[in-house]
């Protein structure tokens, strides 16, 4: 299938600052665009949701709608099987992944039937063990046009050699979560202490997770709140590459990175429907230099989080939403110390979130987060698009008034542009105790998505501004920032 596109780009005088942004952003847009249509068979997904009548951004040639293939969309039955067909991009063997030389294991060539119903947990356990052993580089496949389904499954380190992971066809989960019954809650797929690894493919990550969301507090307050299992969990992995593969409907949250150093994720997709709980598309906790680009992510919950003890994040090329936005925390949980810093959100797309960029952190936590950038960002339709918020509370209960807190300093927000679904599109919500400090806009224009002027909020927020900023902010003096942006802009981008 071709997509043609034939737009109309902006007058680009570089006369103004405002100029130089709209070219910016317009070749952000086709950038973002570009890359959409060109995952052949998913492209049809990442349309933005519009009225019958609306335009849309895939070309009218065929365009491919799931009701047709039977979904339902009621957030109780299963559509997996009407996604599958359009997610799975068109290979064969010969056109798949290329592989590297090495020692090459088929998960069939070990048991596996590939059939979506007999359990094929051993073969995997088995093809892991003897990549993990090889003396030279590895590779585990699995096939394409085959449903492959897994039990909660562990794969060990350390690894003798590079190991590389090739997903051609499709991983599914058990639907029913009483196979979890004596196993840890939290994992399905779970990587730990593996060094130069590397996950791929155009193939399918199915969690199956609609029996896990039905029993959810957050979708019924009678339920207990208990743990549902992360697809896939990557712990203390060094030299990681993730790259191509697509996500649906996980238990819990999609990829979890935790302990981890030196990550690369590229050119995923994740995909679960708005109403999923908790079901955040990246998970970043306890990691550092992680890089995450050209990807595409519509959830139920953060599309990218960061948490705890997390630094040199760089976030490039994201098309987000629907989902809750991008988020670095909650951080404090419990009295807890965290710390988040040095990250940089680059050329980002959001469209229908309810959130947007946003920095939370708990009543009574210790540390800081500092040195984080959120920058050429386009929004469409966003609820809440910057958010700063010291009091967050994510509890059936009250949260009680506590005077510690984490500090939230050096923190900037520049050429934001895009329209908000609330009134209130700015609010910078800061301890008394531990005042926002050092924070920096330039070059924000949000308006509601009716047109109109929206307003901001501040308490306890210091900083400044440069530019054309709407709304007005609404800062306190900070006589000690005056030009400067946080310490994260600049020079740090290209540190990674």
């Amino acid at each position: 299938m071709s997509c043609f596109f034939f737009l109309t780009p902006p007058s680009c005088s570089c006369s103004s600052s405002s100029s130089r942004f709209d070219c910016l952003i317009f070749i952000v847009f086709i950038f973002v665009v570009s890359f959409l249509i060109n995952v052949e068979g998913f492209a049809p997904l990442l349309q933005l949701p519009h009225s019958p009548a609306g335009s849309s951004w895939l070309s009218r040639e065929k365009v491919l709608n799931v009701n047709q293939l039977g979904a339902k969309g009621d957030g109780i039955q299963d559509d997996t099987d009407c996604f599958e067909p359009l997610l799975q991009l068109p290979h064969s063997r010969a056109a798949g992944p290329r592989l590297e030389t090495g020692k090459i294991l088929y998960v069939n060539d070990f048991g596996a039937k590939g059939d979506g119903i007999q359990d094929d947990t051993d073969a995997f356990r088995n093809a892991w063990k003897i990549a993990c052993a090889s003396i030279t580089k590895a590779s585990i496949v699995i096939p394409h046009d085959k449903k492959f389904l897994v039990r909660p499954i562990s794969f060990a380190g350390p690894c003798r050699a590079k190991v590389t992971v090739t997903i051609s066809g499709a991983i599914i989960a058990p639907k029913d979560p009483e196979v979890w019954h004596g196993l840890n809650p939290q994992k399905w797929l779970y990587f730990h202490g593996v060094n130069h690894l590397t996950v791929r493919g155009n193939g399918i990550i199915n969690g199956r997770g609609h029996k896990w969301w039905s029993q959810s507090c957050k979708i019924n307050a009678t339920n207990p709140c208990e743990h549902a299992p992360t697809a896939i969990i990557f712990h203390r992995c060094q030299k990681l590459r993730v790259r191509d593969i697509a996500l649906i409907n996980s238990q819990r949250t999609h990829i979890a990175f935790t302990n981890s150093f030196r990550v690369v994720v590229s050119g995923i997709k994740m995909m679960a429907p708005s109403t999923s709980p908790n079901t955040d598309g990246l998970h970043i906790s306890s990691s550092s230099r992680v890089n995450i680009k050209d990807s595409i992510i519509r959830t139920g919950d953060d599309c990218i989080s960061i948490v705890g003890n997390s630094s040199i994040i760089r976030i490039r090329n994201i098309a987000c939403g629907p989902g809750h936005g991008i988020s670095v925390g909650s951080l404090g949980m419990r009295n807890s110390w965290s710390q988040v810093h040095d990250v940089i959100v680059d050329q980002a797309f959001l469209a229908h979130t309810k959130n947007g960029l946003r920095i939370k952190t708990w009543q009574g936590g210790r540390g800081f987060a500092s040195q984080i950038t959120f920058q050429n960002i386009l929004m469409e339709n966003v609820s809440h698009p910057l958010i700063i918020d010291q009091y967050y509370c994510d509890s059936l209960l009250p949260c009680p008034n506590q005077t510690l807190a984490v500090k939230v300093a050096n923190i900037s927000f520049v050429a934001i542009k895009g329209t908000s679904a609330t009134e209130e599109s700015v609010r910078f919500a800061c301890s008394d105790s531990f005042p926002c400090e050092k924070l920096y806009l330039e070059e924000v224009q949000l308006l509601s998505n009716t047109g109109k002027n929206t307003s901001s909020y501040c308490w306890q927020a210091q900083g400044l501004t440069s530019g054309s900023v709407e709304p007005p902010a609404c800062f306190s003096s900070n006589g000690t920032f005056i030009g400067q942006k946080a310490e994260s802009g600049g020079s740090a981008l290209q540190s990674f």
